[in-house]
């Protein structure tokens, strides 16, 4: 039986996440296909739902399968959703699946990222794109955010890095306040400390995206990338560990850039 301290947990926890996703109890209900009443009954303590209508709840906010969890476990029922290691063989299919899209993105750079941006894995032009970088920023659990944004990683490259960083301190920023999450918030904090204060004026950018201004490679190279990025993720997964993988392409912004990536690649 669930006591009246765990349902007021449940209830609380679930109050946050409502307010957090800007969702009323009505379109909650909508969503979860119950009723304004039973929400607010929940949120108040005064109705302890069962497992199904929490992850329906929890489903209809979006929240990650990570903290639905939590939200199982502080309601006194045992979690639902898996977390496979990665090196379990059983996620082996979801990885061959991935190396083959980061392949499949060759000449252009792209990386598999876990929740926290810690590489998972990487193709060869991404590889080449950050030759040079300091071995200690290499060493695993590599973070593809510090990679980008230190001192002694892509950092000195970034023609716009008081633009551009700001891009990725913001998404990570979000992230955390979106999925709060102690580590997203330390990694956020340590990454503004790394860039340069944020410009007062906000830069026009023609195109459809905000550009990543790269130098080459190759000091003696004069020649600059300009690259775009998409972010891609697993809809469905109901396993945590593949839930959190992201994939992250590097994307030409114009013929010079596609070109010049296709020549870093050449033996």
């Amino acid at each position: 039986m669930i006591s009246e301290s765990a349902g007021a947990g449940l209830a609380g926890a679930l109050r946050q996440w409502r307010v957090r996703r800007r969702v009323s109890q009505l379109e909650l209900a909508v969503r979860a296909g119950t009723t304004q009443r039973h929400v607010s009954f929940i949120e108040s303590g005064r109705s302890v739902p069962g497992r199904a209508m929490i992850i329906r709840l929890a489903e209809s906010l979006e929240v990650p399968v990570r903290e639905r969890n939590e939200l199982l476990l502080t309601a006194g029922f045992a979690p639902v959703y898996p977390q496979t290691p990665l090196d379990d063989p059983r996620l082996a299919p979801i990885l061959a699946a991935l190396d083959q899209i980061l392949r499949g993105h060759l000449p252009y750079p792209a990386v598999a990222v876990d929740r926290y941006g810690d590489l998972v894995s990487a193709n060869a032009a991404f590889d080449a794109l950050i030759a040079g970088v300091a071995p200690h920023l290499l060493v695993p659990p590599v973070s593809v955010p510090r990679v980008l944004l230190h001192p002694q990683g892509l950092a000195p490259r970034i023609v716009n890095l008081d633009t551009w960083a700001w891009h990725v301190v913001d998404h990570v920023r979000a992230e955390s306040v979106r999925n709060p999450d102690d580590r997203l918030r330390r990694l956020a904090d340590e990454l503004t400390g790394l860039v340069p204060p944020r410009p007062r004026e906000t830069p026009h950018h023609v195109g459809f995206a905000v550009p990543l201004r790269l130098r080459a490679p190759d000091p003696d190279d004069s020649r600059e990338l300009t690259l775009v990025t998409t972010l891609t993720h697993f809809g469905t997964a109901t396993d945590v560990t593949v839930a959190e993988l992201r994939l992250e392409a590097f994307l030409p912004a114009d013929e010079a850039t596609a070109a010049l990536l296709a020549e870093l690649l050449k033996p």
